[in-house]
């Protein structure tokens, strides 16, 4: 009988020790997503979008970080009216992945992703496709945000919904001459 009241105490014992265990573990996993960090990555063609980004960094406290395509886009790779352009050529052809500089060593770190893009033919430029393609994004909370002289984001929050399944996207905008204030706003009602 003494025995079996001993083994009752050491199971009990362990059990309680697992127990505890797991809590320690939840409450670490729980204080390492808060210490996820943001990063603010953006391709800019010609400016415009970089200034967002900043505005964006500045409103999240996020890390800003470059999208560069291994070769920069020319006045006349980025001529949309003339269809053998490079970016026409690379729009018309949903499977282009233009390279990019892959020197981004730390997405692990980062918990929300902000992808910034100029508005391309009423989407995001396939370049974008390849920073998500060449970076391990699953688990990350990814978000749009863009420049466009006249195109909604709704055509990009879709196509990568869609592609990107795995992927855990919340609705992006477009933020044209948004004042800090305008994105600070943006960004709090996320």
């Amino acid at each position: 009988m003494k025995r079996i009241f001993l083994a009752i105490a050491a199971m009990t014992m362990v059990l309680s020790a697992c127990g505890q265990n797991k809590k320690t573990e939840q409450t670490q996993n729980t204080q390492e997503e808060k210490q996820m960090k943001t990063l603010v990555a953006y391709f800019s063609a010609t400016g415009t979008t970089k200034a967002l980004a900043e505005k964006v960094a500045a409103a999240t406290g996020g890390d800003l970080y470059e999208i560069k395509p291994e070769v920069a886009y020319t006045a006349e790779d980025l001529d949309w009216t003339v269809k053998t352009s490079r970016s026409s050529v690379e729009m018309a052809d949903k499977t282009s992945r233009p390279a990019i500089v892959k020197d981004l060593e730390n997405i692990q770190d980062y918990g929300t992703v902000y992808i910034g893009f100029p508005v391309w033919w009423y989407t995001a430029p396939t370049i974008i496709n390849t920073f998500i393609e060449a970076y391990d994004l699953s688990g990350k909370t990814v978000i749009f945000f863009a420049t466009s002289g006249g195109s909604t984001v709704d055509k990009a929050n879709a196509e990568f919904k869609s592609a990107y399944p795995s992927l855990n996207w919340k609705d992006g905008k477009v933020l044209n001459r948004a004042s800090d204030e305008d994105v600070k706003a943006w960004v709090e009602s996320l």
